[in-house]
């Protein structure tokens, strides 16, 4: 089915002006709306219409992507295309009029409050994965009256105020003189039905805040920060209402041994400037235990040694970092005249053959000596 150009639908001309467009969107708002055309089933669709049509407009950027594209480039640019962004639609009709265009719509949800922890790890745990189990405080269902809000054996009453409908419609004053609008029952919160008897443990709310315990499944190669969603562990909803999200923020420990850099792991070993002229052998930490490295002959200082794959693993569950050691060249201080002779003897027996092409530590090594 084609859509209706929103020029069209606002009744402007293609080169109206800003000011044009928002009066257009005052007068279709004002004939359209739902509570103004009770009998029309179409009235919150051609309202919703409008609504998209003022949205892309009065925006400069998707006007002129509209303008070259069509609705194919707004939706493309990232625009609602099809206006899916009900919030969006609140807003202007908050703007214009003040309150909730369809109250019944967003008055009956009353699902839950999400609800956010914090749990920490240590630096090895989080490229291993870990199961932690923890304790927190979220408002759950009233045990005692099993979330009705009514005391045992007490039932529910309709609603006086409402009539049992969970809204109440009002004549409010806008810029247009007066219009209908729909609201929540604050009297039964949208439910339609009140406790003939409050349960004495929630007063009559339903809900009561309790301690929890729940255990999350953390990946391994999770890095700070990250969060994890447990759905339906967040706070409970009204009368039965489904429950919000629960949200795990992963904070990992900081390790002295070790430092992370995208899937890779960084540490950093120190060797004497002998070793490093001659080459040895490392103990080096690595994640989940120890390895041996070799340090080659000549080997500089800040050089690296890289051990495939003992980094972080993907999250996507393809591929693994490495682990990169930078070698630290320690140089010790002479302090008597035999060191500062056997330094000299040693310079001696190094040609340039000796050195790498770049002068490094040895060359600064030997001339300091000389």
């Amino acid at each position: 089915m084609s859509r209706r150009d929103h020029y069209e639908v606002l009744g402007v001309p293609r080169d109206a002006g800003d000011d044009d467009i928002k009066r257009a969107f005052r007068r279709k708002a004002r004939e359209l709306h739902p509570d103004v055309n009770p009998d029309d089933p179409d009235a919150e669709a051609r309202f919703k219409e409008a609504a998209e049509a003022y949205e892309v407009l009065s925006d400069p950027e998707s006007r002129q992507m509209y303008d070259r594209f069509g609705h194919e480039g707004v939706r493309q640019a990232g625009r609602t295309g099809d206006f899916a962004d009900f919030g969006s639609f609140q807003d202007l009709f908050d703007a214009f009029f003040g309150g909730d265009p369809f109250g019944s719509s967003r008055g009956a949800s009353r699902r839950g409050d999400d609800l956010g922890v914090a749990v920490e790890i240590s630096f090895e745990e989080s490229a291993t994965g870990v199961e932690r189990e923890f304790d927190f405080e979220a408002i759950a269902a009233c045990e005692t009256c099993d979330g009705s809000g009514a005391a045992p054996g007490a039932g529910l009453d309709r609603c006086p105020s409402c009539g049992g409908q969970g809204q109440v419609r009002e004549v409010a004053r806008g810029p247009f003189g007066q219009f209908l609008r729909t609201q929540t029952c604050s009297h039964c919160r949208g439910a339609g039905e009140i406790p003939a008897e409050r349960c004495s443990t929630c007063a009559g709310a339903g809900r009561q805040v309790r301690s929890r315990t729940a255990k999350v499944e953390i990946p391994a190669g999770i890095s700070s920060g990250q969060q994890i969603r447990l759905s339906g562990k967040g706070h409970a909803g009204e009368r039965g209402s489904a429950a919000g999200d629960l949200y795990v923020q992963v904070e990992v420990a900081e390790d002295a041994r070790f430092h992370r850099q995208d899937l890779d792991v960084l540490t950093t070993v120190s060797v004497p400037v002998t070793d490093a002229m001659v080459g040895t052998e490392v103990s080096v930490p690595v994640l989940g235990g120890e390895t041996t490295v070799e340090v080659k002959p000549g080997t500089q200082h800040g050089e690296q040694i890289v051990l495939k794959g003992k980094g972080f693993p993907s999250l996507r569950g393809r591929g693994r970092g490495d682990q990169r050691v930078l070698v630290e060249v320690r140089i010790p201080k002479v302090e008597d005249e035999a060191g500062r002779r056997a330094v000299s003897e040693l310079g001696g027996h190094l040609s340039e053959k000796s050195y790498r092409e770049d002068e490094g530590l040895f060359e600064r090594l030997k001339h300091a000596f000389r």
